[in-house]
């Protein structure tokens, strides 16, 4: 749109969008200010207010928030608080709102336009956004928006937010003086819904012929397959297994691309620069630290292309459904299911999205085991292990061995994380009791090439400053540390062992020997708590500084093989299932329970699982002969 001008003026008039979830609230966003916010079919996606800018077709410029969805302005959980704190002036920093846009789905106007009548009452201007308008017409719902306007006594009209032109109605009504005049009516306490409103809805509803409007849609015949109780879990088992298996069938040709151009480059500049230390900061630095964490980029999109194609269509919801009675049994509710699910992208906005649980015991359970779930940035460390201990080979003649190696992985973590679960159920009485789920079921979607495209794009650009800037700056230490000081006249073995990192190495490799890691694995733990994927490119920096003669441009997989055992890998594997090799969460699990009580906890029992669970593989392993 010509329309979405944004960042040009510091301030200006405050618009609010407010909306129940999956009306649409965040596309059309997306749509007014040019955003690139993320948009998904399911509740609890925005957590937290989100500022964009626009310039009306009448050159005013105003300032846009999109609120997290809440179905009443009396709150029930933290992300509902947050709405109601912005529209009664109490957010810090921030005013209240001049003008309101409260979206309604068109498809579902009984349940949306209580809402919409206690925002009326704050006595905020304020205008109804008819949204999904083309949607409710194919179902034989047909709203006329000046009379639903003349109901409700604001200004109504039709918006379609996945279209380009869908906001045009709501752009020109911005630029009505009349529209951001006071409403001047006088609150109640709160501006909470009165006990007639759902009757006040009916009324309007029968007067404008909609209240028997009930179609039968094509939604409804899909969770009769989606949602039967032997079939569903099946579905949803089959759609996990054969996701898991894309990611490493469907990357390997790329993946290999990335691998060739990585050895080539590393090829060129050792021959074209004499042998220095800047050669050796970019040939064994820089080239194989960062270099051993691009190769992963192709599985890393697949599997955010299975996350966002299944957000976008409507079937995470009825995963937390078919999930609920097993998530039931380990004293949580399937409510905590998505921001579990975000999890196996993020563990941050997964955390961040617990706010949508209105029972504070099942929101902090949930941010305590949403580690536990297998982020993004583990993918890199599991797929170098698999690539270079599990053998590229089919079982049972259709299924890739290392991808059920994968899925082992993942579900690993899911079952971790019920089990801490089950233990917090056992011995609080919160956890014993009955929390039912109700939750709201939307309309199933064709995903849109856009919404996914800008999704895997910012998902892709998230990774590349991660290896552009903390990856990349902790690779150059690495590299400075494993280099200096320089190894004596006369001394045996890689000059790496003798310098700082080397050192340290050693030391710690008396801690982790119990579970089989060497001085090399315990070099790379130690940048890694920064981030994951870390550990990877400084496995490709310590290798490539401990190898001589030929073995300098060997690949890190191939290195690897030759001096781990098997039980190593398989303790490293288990070791990167459980620990929280990631301080931005624990940051983050700080701001979001107001103390560092729960994020110490946290470390502390996810690194002590994790140290018991690799000890047991390792020697599991060991006894089994495979080390």
């Amino acid at each position: 749109m010509n329309q979405a001008v944004i960042h040009l003026h510091p301030s200006g008039p405050l618009l609010a969008l407010v909306g129940n979830p999956n009306c649409g609230k965040t596309a059309l966003f997306n749509l007014l200010t040019g955003s690139r916010q993320k948009v998904a079919n399911y509740a609890g996606v925005t957590v937290e207010r989100k500022e964009g800018r626009l310039t009306t077709p009448g050159g005013k410029f105003l300032r846009v928030l999109d609120l997290p969805g809440a179905y009443s302005l009396y709150p029930r959980s933290p992300d509902e608080r947050v709405t109601c704190d912005v529209l009664f002036g109490r957010a810090s920093g921030e005013k209240r709102p001049d003008l309101i846009v409260c979206v309604v789905d068109a498809t579902n106007l009984r349940r949306n336009l209580r809402l919409a009548m206690a925002v009326k009452r704050l006595g905020l201007p304020c205008i109804v956004a008819l949204n999904m308008a083309d949607l409710a017409e194919r179902r034989g719902i047909k709203v006329v928006p000046e009379a639903l306007a003349v109901e409700l006594g604001m200004p109504v009209v039709s918006t379609v937010a996945i279209q380009s032109s869908g906001a045009e109605p709501l752009l020109a009504l911005f630029d009505d003086p009349a529209i951001w005049c006071s409403m001047a009516l006088t609150p109640p306490a709160q501006g909470m819904p009165t006990e007639s409103d759902h009757l006040v809805v009916r009324r309007i509803l029968q007067r404008l012929g909609l209240d028997d409007v009930i179609p039968h849609t094509p939604s409804d015949r899909i969770d009769g397959v989606v949602l039967h109780p032997v079939i569903g879990p099946i579905v949803l088992a089959v759609v996990l297994f054969l996701v898991f298996q894309a990611v490493f069938a469907w990357a390997e040709m790329p993946m290999t691309l990335i691998k060739t151009a990585t050895a080539s480059l590393s090829e060129v500049v050792g021959v074209v620069m004499p042998e220095t230390w800047l050669r050796s900061l970019i040939v064994d630095g820089l080239i194989a630290g960062v270099g051993g964490v691009l190769v992963f980029l192709p599985q890393i999109v697949i599997l955010y292309f299975f996350i966002l194609f299944l957000e976008e269509s409507g079937y995470l919801p009825r995963a937390a459904f078919l999930l609920d009675r097993l998530m039931g049994s380990v004293g949580l509710s399937g409510r905590s299911f998505i921001p579990l699910l975000s999890s196996f992208a993020c563990a941050i906005p997964g955390i961040m999205a617990a706010r949508s649980i209105a029972n504070p015991r099942d929101r902090l359970v949930t941010i305590m085991i949403a580690p536990l779930m297998t982020c993004s940035a583990r993918l890199p460390v599991y797929a170098l292990l698999i690539g270079a201990f599990i053998p590229q080979r089919l079982v049972w003649g259709a299924f890739e061995l290392q991808g059920l190696v994968l899925l082992v992985l993942y579900l690993a973590g899911v079952i971790g994380a019920l089990a801490v679960a089950w233990l917090l159920k056992r011995f609080t009485a919160a956890g014993r009791q009955v929390r039912p789920l109700m939750m709201e079921l939307p309309s199933y979607h064709l995903p849109t090439v856009r919404n996914i495209a800008i999704g895997i794009w910012q998902k892709v650009m998230i990774f590349m400053k991660r290896v552009g800037g903390i990856i990349l700056i902790l690779t150059i230490l690495l590299w400075f540390l494993a280099s200096f000081p320089a190894a004596p006249d006369g001394a045996t073995g890689a000059a790496i062992e003798y310098s700082l990192a080397g050192m340290l190495g050693q030391a710690l490799a008396r801690v982790f020997e119990p579970i089989g890691f060497n001085w090399q694995i315990s070099i790379a733990l130690v940048p890694g708590m920064a981030a994951r994927e870390v550990a990877v490119s400084a496995l490709g920096t310590v290798y490539a500084l401990s190898a001589t003669g030929s073995d300098t441009a060997q690949a890190l997989a191939p290195l690897i093989a030759q001096s781990w055992s098997l039980a190593t890998a398989l303790s490293l594997l288990v070791w990167y299932v459980f620990a929280p090799q990631c301080l931005s969460t624990l940051a983050t699990v700080k701001r979001e329970t107001g103390s560092w009580t729960m994020p110490l906890i946290m470390a502390g029992y996810l690194f002590a699982l994790a140290y018991a669970a690799s000890f047991i593989t390792y020697r599991v392993a060991l006894a089994l002969g495979v080390g």
